[in-house]
């Protein structure tokens, strides 16, 4: 267990490496006011939390910088219990789902000046909200299908002869009413649309009309929304090339970073992985900060940051803290519409 001063001077190590991107010598602690102790003292204490791996130093004359365990006591010990509420106002407001996954991911990077990345939610949340059929021609019928989240599908289908325009406008009415509310990979789906007590030209228009249903859910994939590489890979960001390379190759597999991130949804509240914590080679020597969103009963997806380990974690945990919940709030909103 650390005594008062020895969690005092790891507190100051960590926020200032943060700060300066360098090591941390005894003289410089020893002009905080708040340590009120001399260089000697501020060594000794600086050697037993070296012992104890909670700081390193680069070589013998050097300051210290934390380490990843070091760090990782100053998050879950030394940051307030709940970080301060971060000011974020993301432009949700009458958005479809799309354009609000790119809102919060921009805002997101902007204000942490990291790499923000926002998974949306997985397609068998999705239902069906509206139908239209509509004739573009007389023997040529489209169909489009807006989900909950906001996703449009069209398909376009040919018939051997023109189409009564009141089979198209009775279609349309019909759908509506036997799809509407149902998830877009239900298995129930194509059976709502075969009613036997329906005339035989219904029947057959209908059955139709099926394929624009079949595969929906295929259209509805899970999207990574990625603001802030630029930010990440400027100068001094990032260690060296190797790293700048492996973590350009995590992004391009969005399916790996995607599970990386789902973590976050087992979480009650923001989840902090620290270099080596992280299980994904690419992000070993980076922290990943993320929090879940999403309805009461169910969470959707996850806002998250990746940024350098000596990143400002009070601020960081706070905005995404913040990002999560006023996406919450937005998809509530629109599953209920």
């Amino acid at each position: 267990m650390l005594t008062v001063r020895q969690q005092l001077v790891l507190r100051k190590v960590v926020e200032a490496n943060q700060e300066l991107d360098q090591p941390v010598g005894s003289k410089t602690l020893a002009t905080d006011a708040e340590l009120g102790c001399g260089p000697s003292t501020i060594r000794n204490e600086l050697a037993v939390l070296e012992e104890l791996g909670l700081v390193t130093h680069p070589h013998t004359s050097a300051g210290r910088v934390p380490t990843d365990a070091g760090r990782r006591f100053y998050v879950d010990r030394l940051l307030p219990a709940r970080p301060r509420r971060a000011e974020l106002d993301l432009p949700l407001v009458r958005r479809e789902l799309d354009q609000a996954m790119h809102a919060t991911t921009e805002t997101l990077a902007r204000v942490t000046n990291l790499l923000a990345v926002v998974s949306a939610p997985p397609a068998d949340t999705a239902t069906i909200r509206h139908v239209e059929v509509l004739a573009l021609q007389p023997s040529v019928v489209m169909v489009v299908v807006i989900t909950s989240s906001g996703g449009v599908s069209r398909r376009v289908l040919s018939f051997p002869d023109a189409v009564d325009p009141g089979l198209i406008g009775w279609a349309g009415e019909y759908l509506n009413e036997q799809l509407v509310g149902l998830g877009v990979g239900a298995r129930m789906l194509q059976q709502r649309l075969l009613d036997p007590s329906l005339g035989q030209s219904e029947q057959r228009f209908v059955a139709a009309l099926a394929p624009a249903f079949a595969e929906l859910a295929a259209t509805q994939d899970d999207t990574l929304y990625v603001e802030g590489a630029s930010r990440l890979l400027g100068v001094g960001r990032l260690a060296d090339l190797a790293q700048i390379n492996e973590l350009l190759t995590a992004l391009e597999r969005r399916v790996t970073l995607l599970g990386v991130l789902s973590a976050a949804l087992a979480e009650p509240d923001v989840l902090v992985r620290i270099g080596s914590e992280n299980e994904l080679p690419a992000l070993q020597s980076l922290a990943v900060v993320a929090a879940a969103y999403g309805l009461p009963a169910r969470r959707l997806g996850t806002v998250s940051v990746i940024g350098p380990v000596r990143m400002d974690y009070g601020m960081t945990i706070a905005t995404v803290r913040e990002a999560a919940l006023q996406l919450s709030r937005y998809v509530q909103d629109v599953y209920e519409r």
